[in-house]
């Protein structure tokens, strides 16, 4: 496999544990003509919504992109339009995982468990501008948006309750 789709492959394993430890339901669109890689969907909330869904855009790098307090990601024209906007039907983020350049870095096994030494960031595109960037636009994903999930159920608790989604 090459490192590209070992990195999309990895990174959505790592939504997915995340989603799960939070009690998560996830599911993949067949089609990802929408920039939507992974969507998820919550139970029993007591917001507007009951069973509210959140939709990530994935994005994996072994760059270094972190200036200062944020990570400088070159999203594709295409994906920053799909992100933005107030007019779909739930809230969308774009996840960028940071990874080592080594696979062999990625997990680690012991024991009696394993861990993933990595770190996933995430932002909302929904209120950005828009632009006249022909191929690409440099988003600024904050490091103090770690995705974990706590901060996942924060989302769909906001995601149950629209017009506080941010």
């Amino acid at each position: 496999m090459d490192a590209g789709k070992q990195k999309e492959q990895f990174n959505k394993a790592y939504v997915r544990a995340i989603a799960a430890q939070a009690g998560f339901n996830p599911s993949e669109l067949d089609v990802d003509d929408d920039s939507v890689d992974l969507e998820l969907t919550g139970r029993g909330f007591k917001g507007a919504v009951r069973n509210p869904k959140v939709q990530f855009q994935l994005k994996c790098t072994s760059r270094d992109l972190v200036s200062g307090e944020v990570i400088r990601f070159p999203l594709t024209r295409k994906n920053y339009d799909d992100l933005r906007g107030t007019d779909v039907i739930c809230p969308r983020y774009l996840a960028v995982l940071l990874v080592s350049d080594e696979p062999q870095h990625w997990v680690q096994h012991h024991e009696d468990h394993m861990s993933m030494h990595n770190a996933c960031f995430y932002v909302s595109l929904r209120d950005l501008p828009e632009t006249t960037n022909g191929t690409s636009v440099t988003v600024e994903v904050p490091l103090n948006q770690r995705l974990t999930t706590s901060a996942l159920t924060h989302l769909m608790t906001l995601a149950s309750n629209p017009g506080s989604v941010s």
